[in-house]
């Protein structure tokens, strides 16, 4: 068993658990972490960055279990259960849609280091303008959203499309702006996180399990499963960690200190870069 692999993959799990949910963007961490640490062949690499990313999601259903068993119990008799999973439907469509459009154009020409870097500072800029103007609440529960709120929330989360953006730091800032609290922000992030990752996963996955024509099968070890579970263990424990961290951190504080982190990590890349001191996956 290659040991220092393992250890790469528990980065990478833990890269992964701790910047799912924040508003920092995980696909650009990932991208970046896996660029520093050569992790993997590219078509192993991505089909362990979908196990990961399915072990962080499956460590918020677990936090949120009761209120989904709830939701999906009293779906047939409780309109506001109706009208929650309806929320999510609404606010899931758009990036949907945009994704199935343009995700090819979108993986040939910004997953790289340099692109995510730039996405990272621009976003920690919209944070701090966000954070400056005058919150105004009308909506201060996740249950008391309507369909329109639903609809703005996803059409924010639809820029994380572009790496480095942030799906939870495009779904909660977009919130505050459209007059959620920051707890009903933060929390409708997490629970949109649910299908929207479930249903990545599956794309894939199905893009793995059928390869198109011409593009060879990843072909997976006995040995490459224990990559696999020692990563996803790492996303699961980290992701569960960072989410319960995050509903306390919310509660007395702004995303101010995670604008200024974006900044910062997107402004060492950037430098590293123009003056050739690491030399960048493009």
């Amino acid at each position: 068993m290659d040991t220092i692999l393992l250890l790469k993959a528990a980065v990478m799990g833990l890269v992964e658990g701790l910047t799912e949910f924040l508003p920092v963007s995980s696909t650009g961490h990932l991208i970046i972490a896996g660029d520093l640490l050569n992790f993997w062949t590219k078509d192993k690499a991505d089909v362990f960055e979908i196990v990961i990313q399915l072990a962080a999601i499956l460590a918020v259903c677990w936090e949120y279990r009761h209120k989904i068993v709830d939701v999906v119990s009293k779906l047939p008799s409780q309109p506001r259960a109706r009208r929650f999973v309806l929320n999510l439907i609404i606010a899931f469509l758009p990036a949907a849609i945009l994704g199935v459009l343009f995700i090819k154009k979108i993986k040939e020409h910004l997953f790289n280091p340099v692109s995510v870097a730039v996405a990272l500072v621009v976003g920690g800029v919209v944070i701090l303008w966000a954070e400056k103007r005058e919150h105004r609440i009308r909506v201060h529960e996740v249950d008391d959203m309507s369909p329109l709120d639903a609809l703005k929330v996803g059409m924010a989360q639809a820029l994380a499309l572009i790496p480095g953006t942030s799906r939870s730091g495009a779904t909660i800032i977009g919130g505050l702006l459209f007059g959620l609290s920051r707890r009903a922000a933060t929390e409708f992030s997490f629970f949109l996180a649910i299908p929207v990752m479930f249903a990545a996963t599956l794309k894939e996955t199905w893009g793995v399990i059928h390869p198109k024509a011409g593009e060879a099968a990843v072909i997976l070890t006995h040995a490459d499963w224990m990559v696999f579970a020692v990563g996803s263990l790492v996303a699961f424990i980290s992701a569960f960690a960072a989410v319960r961290g995050l509903l306390r951190f919310v509660a007395r504080h702004d995303f101010g200190v995670f604008a200024w982190y974006r900044m910062l990590f997107g402004g060492v890349i950037l430098a590293t870069w123009y003056w050739g001191m690491v030399s960048w996956a493009s």
